[in-house]
């Protein structure tokens, strides 16, 4: 097979820098020739009278940011303006205040770091496309802030090698949250999302990702997660998906680079009641509402150890994505390890369908708990494919319901299958039907959504010293992972 060429766009910002020059400054000690002039070596006060040696300005003025933190707006009226003058490792630090910027970041290792996370805000008012851009730069760390009411993203990550968004807080963005693209060795981190569209967390089109979503909380989005064609060493980790559309949702599509979706693991979450009718919500969200953990067209994934609970159609799905206007045709087994960079080299198939079914295949779905879902707790179906020979398999859940019935048994991950595969199926088919009637997205800008709750701020975020993002290490022990309790 072959692929879509990628399309690389990169912004070329000119930075300007200011600040004293030290010849310049001391130059008085050059200057003192009071020697020449004196009547008798005796009476000579050159050595005890001239000053400017000690004086220079340089000593006593030192440049902005020359200890290599920039504070906002102690030094720069706007944190763009520090963001320009900053140098790889330094430190733009904002103190609390309302700034009505969209900041682009193109400097390699800077870290842009709020005070306070909910007294330090990014207001876009609804005219600002991103709140934070990070275009191509490394290691760049964005940390203890909130960024709201952007037409795009709260914190924007394109391109980068090594990324962090740790403390943030993004509320009420016309696109996603906190969103990751085209970036490898990434992590978000402590982290909050709500109101967007899309979702409130993203990390897509990339292969291996090399990254990890950790202890975060989104809800009142379209989605909780969404990970276009992204995975190899993805982790999600230790969070919470509620009141979403739907919670979890990976998925395979030409539309990006990098297909299909595959080798996430999806870990010790919450993720519970993401049928929320009220949201902003794209119509991928409309079309999977009311389910848990959901993966179309997702392959080789591990969906372990979660406690879901509360949703009106599957607790952990797997099914069929039907992609419309395709941009190549689908990729062969052999072609599933091919990673990112080689992928975007080669030119999309002489010829391919207009519309693409990718099948969820070779799925691991074990030791969740699950329960309270209306159609059925876990769940698998292929429609292109024979639902038992997609690959998937179960085992080790605590569950009420599945369709098929007697799933674990159908498709168990030690030994072989038996049963049934006719009994109970999901008919995945009918949910094109519901999205008729399904409830519409409500404008991002206008659309009722709760204050956050509590969040901690990050520690010491004055004085704590800088950490780029340049050894971001992805290794969680499934083993010493558990089931998380149910939230009162």
């Amino acid at each position: 097979m072959k692929r879509k060429l990628a399309v690389a766009l990169t912004a070329v910002l000119t930075l300007a820098a200011c600040g004293s020059s030290a010849s310049n400054d001391a130059a008085p000690a050059t200057e003192a020739a009071v020697a020449t002039d004196a009547p008798a070596a005796t009476d000579a006060p050159a050595a005890t009278d001239a000053p400017a040696a000690t004086d220079a300005p340089v000593e006593t003025d030192p440049p902005t940011g020359a200890d290599g933190v920039l504070r906002v707006p102690g030094d720069f009226g706007a944190i763009q303006e520090a963001v320009d003058a900053a140098a790889p490792g330094d430190l733009v630090l904002v103190s609390p205040g309302t700034y009505n910027e969209a900041v682009n970041v193109v400097t390699d290792e800077i870290t842009i770091r709020g005070t306070d996370r909910a007294g330090v805000v990014l207001d876009g008012e609804f005219e600002l496309d991103n709140g934070i851009r990070v275009l191509g730069a490394k290691g760049v760390v964005v940390e203890n802030l909130t960024t709201q009411n952007y037409t795009s993203n709260g914190v924007f990550f394109t391109s980068a090698i090594g990324y962090r968004a740790s403390y943030i807080t993004a509320i009420r963005n016309g696109d996603y949250g906190i969103y990751a693209f085209d970036s490898i060795n990434g992590q978000i981190d402590n982290s909050y999302a709500s109101g967007s569209p899309d979702a409130g967390f993203y990390i897509g089109q990339c292969f291996p990702c090399d990254s990890i979503i950790d202890n975060v909380i989104s809800e009142h989005n379209g989605l909780g997660y969404s990970g276009t064609n992204a995975g190899g060493n993805l982790v999600i980790i230790n969070s919470t998906f509620r009141y979403n559309r739907a919670g979890i949702v990976p998925n395979s599509g030409s539309y990006e680079l990098c297909y299909p979706e595959r080798d996430t693991t999806i870990v010790s979450n919450i993720v519970h009641s993401n049928n929320q009718a009220d949201t902003p919500a794209i119509d991928v969200a409309i079309l999977a509402m009311g389910n848990g953990i959901l993966a179309p067209g997702g392959i080789d994934n591990t969906i372990t150890k979660n406690l879901v609970f509360d949703h009106d159609k599957t607790g952990i799905g797997l099914v069929p994505f039907l992609e419309e206007g395709a941009n190549d045709d689908l990729p062969t087994p052999d072609e599933w390890d091919v990673g990112c960079a080689e992928q975007r080299e080669e030119p999309p198939a002489d010829e391919f369908p207009d519309t693409l079914l990718w099948e969820a295949q070779n799925n691991r779905v074990t030791l969740n708990d699950v329960s309270d879902s209306r159609v059925a707790d876990i769940a698998v179906e292929g429609v292109g494919m024979a639902t038992e020979e997609l690959g998937n398999c179960w085992g080790g859940n605590i569950f009420g319901t599945s369709a098929p019935q007697d799933l674990e048994n159908l498709a168990p991950c030690e030994g072989e299958g038996s049963g049934d595969w006719t009994l109970g199926v999901l008919n995945v088919l009918t949910w094109l039907a519901d999205v008729e009637t399904a409830p519409p997205s409500v404008d991002y800008r206008e659309a009722v959504i709760p204050d956050p709750p509590e969040l901690p701020n990050m520690p010491d975020a004055e004085t704590a010293p800088v950490d780029p993002a340049i050894n971001i290490i992805v290794d969680v022990d499934l083993d010493a992972m558990v089931v998380p309790d149910k939230p009162a």
